[in-house]
């Protein structure tokens, strides 16, 4: 124990949180670490690329798989050009 009856632990513990929170202030907190590359649109592209693949999980016949995996291919290469497209306009700038 330190002479003012606290711990050195509680110390670095209350250090710790007033740094986190500050920065918090400052900085505001993200939730999601999105790579700036990625636009909205791409976003957009990948979202319905999910809700196709979620398509052919819920799909209740045979027959109707093919169908579903033929939309989500199509929303794949979309997903992954239009992520490709703005990679290599950002490198050119």
């Amino acid at each position: 124990m330190t002479r003012e009856g606290t711990t050195m632990e509680s110390k670095c513990k209350w250090i710790k949180e007033a740094i986190t929170s500050t920065c918090h202030e400052v900085l505001g907190h993200n939730k999601h670490h999105y790579k700036e590359r990625i636009t909205v649109d791409a976003l957009d592209n990948i979202q319905e690329k999910r809700n196709k693949e979620a398509a052919i999980n819920t799909s209740q016949t045979k027959a109707e798989t093919p169908k579903e995996q033929v939309g989500y291919t199509e929303g794949h290469k979309k997903a992954k050009r239009s992520i490709r497209t703005k990679k290599i306009n950002m490198w050119k700038i």
